[in-house]
């Protein structure tokens, strides 16, 4: 019976999460029920509203980043700065490959039935960023007459705005080109010294006639 209850709750959270994609941010629970194949009341019982069934789809994405990306990560790299650079790629593909990212870090962000899962997870976020920072500057990284905590609250409101960005372009920037793009705004937001730029493209020449 368990796994039968799990398997009904993750079929409906994966059909509200489409419906959601398809409807741009809105969904209807009869419908939610007809694709995950249930009861529209079995649908009520996991979730109980409407509002409560799109603020469990959304908790279940950033549940999703924080282990590709954060608290669940398992990132390889030689040092402090290699390991972040690569927190920030893991964040960028998550996103880029997620159908799901536009909504949740656009309009749904707004919405009031995930009011409380986005401040729960930004709280989390700028929680874990700031103890990030006073372990690197315990360890002479980054300097420290730096505020973690503001620091941080700023590096999240323009990554985040820049993924926003990039998400809505008609044409997304190449995914490693936004990554250097995002640790160079990191580093220099952090101060670190001895950061080797990110390697810019030469322009090619017409020879001249």
């Amino acid at each position: 019976m368990r796994a039968t209850n799990l398997g009904t709750r993750e079929r409906l959270l994966s059909a509200a999460q489409q419906e959601l994609i398809e409807g741009l941010g809105h969904l209807e629970m009869q419908a939610v029920a007809r694709r995950a194949q249930v009861s529209v009341g079995l649908a009520y019982h996991h979730f109980g509203s409407k509002a409560g069934l799109i603020a469990a789809v959304v908790e279940d994405f950033y549940e999703r980043l924080d282990q590709a990306a954060f608290g669940g990560a398992r990132l390889s790299a030689r040092n402090w700065a290699d390991r972040e650079k690569a927190r920030i790629g893991a964040y960028v593909a998550f996103h880029y490959e997620h159908p799901f990212a536009p909504l949740v870090i656009g309009p749904l962000s707004r919405a009031p039935e995930v009011l409380d899962v986005e401040t729960a997870f930004t709280t989390r976020q700028l929680a874990a960023g700031a103890r990030m920072i006073e372990a690197a500057q315990r360890d002479g990284i980054v300097p420290g007459n730096l505020d973690p905590h503001l620091t941080i609250a700023l590096m999240i409101g323009g990554i985040r705005q820049a993924l926003i960005g990039a998400l809505t372009a008609d044409r997304r920037p190449d995914p490693a080109r936004l990554t250097d793009d995002i640790w160079a705004f990191m580093a220099a937001a952090l101060r670190l010294t001895g950061m080797s730029p990110p390697v810019q493209p030469k322009a090619t020449r017409r020879s001249r006639a």
